[in-house]
Parts: structure tokens; sequence; C-alpha cells
């Protein structure tokens, strides 16, 4: 799949986080994205796309054991988009090699119109994901 796959003539949101079935990215950031899936589609949001530094088979398991049914699960399994992105950042130190910083970003058509990122405040993106769309 392709960029242009995912972004050509839609209005699509991204989030991307540090790696399927972590504690937070599970309790909180994945689900509330999953949860305001209607309100985006109300705001003219024709997708929402997850993207994390994992391979294609734990983002489906994570896709399944969360039922996030509504979310279009991106592998990065190489961080080669999310190095693309400025946000790929090494997190050796806790065991999990390459990983992407918390982001969010409304692309439309191609473009992206608004990236919000939080490097000090993990919880701020998790809680408040329709703030990419003010």
């Amino acid at each position: 799949m392709s960029t242009d796959d995912l972004f050509k003539g839609k209005k699509v949101v991204v989030f991307s986080l540090p790696g399927a079935f972590t504690p937070t990215c599970s309790s909180s950031h994945l689900p509330r994205y999953n949860e305001l899936f209607g309100a985006f589609k109300e705001n003219g949001v024709d997708a929402i796309c997850c993207v994390s530094v994992n391979d294609t088979f734990v983002m489906n398991a994570w896709a399944a054991e969360e039922e996030s049914d509504n979310i279009y699960m991106i592998p990065d399994g190489n961080g080669e988009f999310t190095e693309g992105m400025g946000m790929l950042v090494g997190k050796e130190d806790l065991g999990f090699g390459k990983r992407s910083w918390r982001y969010s970003m409304l692309v439309n058509d191609g473009v992206v119109e608004k990236c919000s990122s939080n490097l000090k405040n993990r919880a701020i993106l998790s809680k408040y994901p329709m703030q990419i769309l003010c």
C-alpha cells in the first residue's frame, strides 16, 4: 500500500504511537480514536490510520485484541515512514529499539494540514484526539 492509496482524495487522521500492546497505547490511545470514529466522520474525516513501528502480524493481532474495527492499522516495521516524518526515536534503553514519538496529523488529499506532537506529555494526544481538527 502506498501513501497515495491512503491519502489521495481523502481527509485522513493519522496517529502514531510507540508500540502495539504497550500500556498507554492499549488503555487509552487506540481505544479513544476508535471510540470517536463517528465524531471524526461527522467532521468530514474519511479514515483514521494508526502507525506504529511494529510488524504486520503484531498490528493485526493488536487490532483484533482491541476490537479497533474503525482504524486502519499501518505497520511500519522498518521505521521508514516514521523516520521520514522525523519522529523516529531510539528506545533501546527500554529494550524497544527504534520507535515512534506520539503524534497525530490531519492529511487532506495527500497534504499534511496539521501535525501535533507532544514529546513531553504523552497523555495529551491520547486523551484529546479531536484536537487535530481544531
